[in-house]
């Protein structure tokens, strides 16, 4: 069996997440403390007891996921599987590519988390809130949400943000064009739209403000070159080099996550398992919605992974 290590994206966290882990392994509980080390912030605190709002909170939501993935990894480590035994290739939705990056050796936990701590606040600062918005479209083809976003677009920025699966597209931009969207993909044919209780545009081009500001941080950070390629978002294919990580983890600010496309190419790889590393199942769940021929395992807790290492 050949497999790829996912690593999820924001909406996959909840309270709790991780505590698990920590309790159970040393090696896991190093990561969180790491974390909380590098942003001077008792971040473990939140994710475990809450509140729900301030986990919630970008800023906070993207290094907790990142944390909870490279516990697991760590896990994984520690009983003396490497991330090249398990696994060929690694990717990561969103925010997940930094943790995908970083299991596979691009750059250290604490670079990883003061880059998503950053990430998170940039991406809030560049649009005030209130001025955008994201929706899901069920049930149209990238081809009819583009052409759906031209229309709804009327002088002001939608465009398609993630495609996440077959007829599960999400646009993101102003909201008023956001909103137009909604109603033009329903006459046109879709089964829902919805608006998505999000506080910032992700993955647009108002988001260039923080690509600028995540282009100055990571022109700081040392990146190695992965000990496994990376299905990189913006592109859909691996890449290996750092300089190119660089690049299109700016460009992936602005850019659409090409998920869809990301475990197609997967699978034109001969990958036939994911193993979506860390909170929540909603990689898993896509996997289902892209290619049915794809096996899923979920590592998110110790007996995940004990049940997981026994079938290797």
């Amino acid at each position: 069996m050949t497999r790829a290590l996912v690593f999820p994206g924001q909406g996959s966290q909840f309270v709790g997440m991780g505590k698990s882990l920590a309790d159970a392994e040393p090696a896991a509980n190093l990561v969180f403390e790491e974390v909380n080390d590098a942003l001077s912030q008792d971040l473990s605190k939140i994710m475990w007891e809450g509140p729900e709002e301030d986990l919630r909170l970008t800023e906070n939501t993207q290094p907790a996921l990142m944390a909870v993935s490279l516990a697991v990894i760590r896990t994984l480590e520690a009983g003396g599987l490497k991330v090249d035994q398990v696994a060929s290739h690694v990717a990561g939705h969103s925010l997940g590519e930094y943790s995908a990056l970083a299991a596979a050796g691009a750059f250290g936990i604490a670079d990883a988390a003061k880059l998503l701590k950053l990430r998170g606040q940039a991406m809030q600062r560049a649009v005030p809130v209130g001025e955008g918005a994201m929706a899901a479209i069920l049930g149209l083809s990238m081809d009819d949400v583009n052409a759906v976003c031209d229309e709804a677009g009327e002088g002001e920025i939608v465009v398609a943000a993630n495609d996440n699966a077959d007829g599960q597209i999400v646009v993101s931009g102003h909201k008023g064009a956001v909103e137009r969207a909604i109603e033009i993909a329903k006459v046109k044919g879709a089964k829902r739209g919805l608006l998505l209780p999000v506080s910032a545009p992700f993955h647009c081009p108002l988001m260039q403000p923080a690509a600028e500001e995540m282009k100055a941080a990571l022109a700081d950070v040392e990146i190695q070159r992965p000990i496994l390629p990376v299905i990189a978002n913006v592109l859909a294919v691996p890449i290996s080099e750092p300089e190119g990580i660089k690049t299109l983890l700016v460009e992936q600010v602005t850019g659409a996550v090409r998920w869809r496309e990301s475990v197609g190419s997967m699978t034109s790889l001969g990958i036939d398992q994911l193993v979506e590393v860390g909170a929540g199942k909603v990689l898993s769940g896509l996997a289902r919605r892209i290619d049915r021929d794809l096996t899923t395992v979920n590592l998110q807790e110790p007996a995940d992974i004990e049940a997981f290492v026994s079938t290797l």
